[in-house]
């Protein structure tokens, strides 16, 4: 593989990323700019934008390599990531744009008139965004590394380093642009090489996997095996890939810079468009890398998409989609990490910097400064951990963030948004129970290693038995405390409900 190509597409990638959102700059004023995009973001603009930041190195680099791992069982992760949208239309899309909030804790307070669950919420945002943002370092890494020989600590600090300077720049208003742009981006990029790779395979003579591998790469509920029990894995792992979306930050965020309630129900239908549409893509590389690269190195999997072009196609020809790619892969890296970097960043700039140090020094950060310390702030931490921790997969750990996103969030916000009775000293029973079971889960997994048996079953996807958990904690706790529900439930839950053309005049 020719390291100029895959150069030249990645620094492509990054000057446009750059240039965009340095555009978004000059539309950057004001508190609602930097947040929610002056809640002016029409649903077909704010889809692109979400498909942009969701489909991130699992989606693009590690679907491929889960089906070509572990067999066709590995769909389930395509079908879970887009359903997830679907939970989230039906339940919570129009309560949170009603809500009027900024981020997630925003949200929280304004439903429990809490600063307990508030600091809980932010704590669990940051803890879940940098679990994301793991990733997609490492997969930054690991897709220059594959394309150029570069050491892979170079890939992610090129990814934080443009996410910074981007989101600082212009906060949510530039982001939206850049994310929009970036799925279209993604979307050339996997289509056009698995096109061209498609015709060479009939050109071949549509050869299929050897029959040796066939066996069980494609039998059913055989996917999972490896952590046992495959049908308790294969349910959770749905469990907290569809439950998942509705708690992950990044995509909540994104509900709170539409007009409306409407116009957030139609954004999540046409992000389910769109990322049907993407996930067509992924297995194909997959199911060709068992016809053409049978013998991979074990743990190199997720660099599949980018070595096939090279093993099927003519060398300049195989090259430049390579290098296409790369140039998608890095698309994903950087779009999905500037909408994981604004959302911590938004929490950590008002729960942490203007709340105190402003306080501390005597000084007034403004929106812009505080803002831009809590991106830096964002990024650092993340990328000193993708240095420390051995990498477990890119859809792997993206699967665990779901995990404990659905552990967590996920019971706050349907119960918040659809039962009166729901308590603060119940709500943040849920939360840390919930958070407490499923990052315990994570932790293990990640340190710990393969655990054989049942015990690595409930911690590899833990997902089927911290949910269930984490809502009986919060219903339990609630009805235990009926004297806790938070005093203006009532008029909170009808401004959740109603309609914005039949909302009455607040004056």
């Amino acid at each position: 593989m020719n390291p100029a190509y895959g150069v030249v597409a990645i620094v492509l990638v990054c000057t446009v990323t750059l240039a965009i959102g340095a555009f978004g700059l000059r539309l950057s004023r004001t508190t609602s700019d930097f947040y929610v995009a002056g809640r002016t973001v029409t649903p077909y603009r704010n889809a692109s934008a979400i498909g942009g930041e969701y489909l991130s190195a699992a989606s693009f680099l590690g679907i491929a390599g889960l089906v070509y791992t572990n067999g066709l069982d590995m769909l389930w992760f395509p079908v879970g990531y887009t359903v997830g949208y679907v939970v989230l239309l039906v339940l919570v899309a129009a309560p949170l744009r009603r809500s009027g909030a900024y981020t997630l804790p925003d949200f929280a307070e304004a439903r429990l008139e809490s600063t307990v669950i508030r600091r809980l919420c932010s704590v669990l945002v940051v803890g879940i965004g940098w679990l994301y943002l793991l990733p997609q370092l490492q997969g930054a890494g690991l897709a220059l590394g594959t394309v150029t020989g570069a050491p892979t600590w170079v890939g992610g600090l090129i990814v934080a380093v443009v996410v910074v300077a981007n989101v600082a720049a212009g906060g949510m208003r530039s982001i939206t642009l850049v994310q929009s742009v970036q799925y279209w981006v993604k979307l050339t990029a996997i289509a056009v090489p698995a096109f061209v790779l498609l015709g060479a395979w009939v050109g071949d003579g549509a050869p299929g996997p050897a029959a040796a591998q066939e066996t069980k790469w494609i039998e059913p509920l055989n996917g999972l095996a490896g952590q046992g029990h495959p049908v308790y894995a294969t349910y959770s792992l749905l469990l907290a890939l569809g439950l998942g979306t509705m708690g992950l930050p990044h995509v909540l965020v994104r509900f709170y810079t539409n007009p409306d309630g409407r116009a957030a129900r139609r954004t999540t239908v046409t992000v389910v468009a769109l990322l049907g549409a993407f996930y067509l893509f992924p297995p194909v590389y997959g199911v060709l890398g068992r016809v053409y690269l049978p013998d991979l190195a074990s743990g190199t999997a997720d660099t599949l998409v980018l070595r096939l072009p090279g093993a099927m196609v003519p060398d300049q020809l195989g090259e430049t989609l390579s290098a296409v790619l790369a140039g998608g892969a890095f698309a994903a890296f950087l779009s999905t990490a500037s909408g994981l970097t604004m959302s911590v960043a938004g929490v950590i700039d008002q729960d942490l910097l203007r709340r105190r140090l402003g306080r501390m020094t005597g000084d007034d950060f403004t929106v812009a400064q505080g803002f831009r310390l809590a991106t830096v702030l964002s990024v650092i931490v993340p990328y000193a951990a993708s240095r420390l921790i051995e990498p477990v997969g890119l859809a792997t750990m993206v699967s665990l963030a779901f995990a404990v996103a659905a552990s967590t969030f996920c019971p706050l916000l349907v119960l918040g948004s659809w039962w009166r009775g729901l308590s603060t000293v119940g709500a943040a029973a849920g939360l840390v129970v919930g958070g407490g079971l499923a990052a315990t889960a994570v932790a293990l997994t990640i340190f710990a290693g393969p655990i054989p048996g049942w015990p690595g079953a409930l911690l590899g996807q833990p997902a089927a038995w911290t949910i269930p958990i984490s809502f009986a904690t919060a219903v339990l706790v609630s009805l235990a405390t009926p004297g806790r529900i938070p005093r203006h439930t009532a008029r909170t839950m009808v401004r959740l409900h109603t309609p914005e053309d039949l909302a009455l005049d607040r004056n």
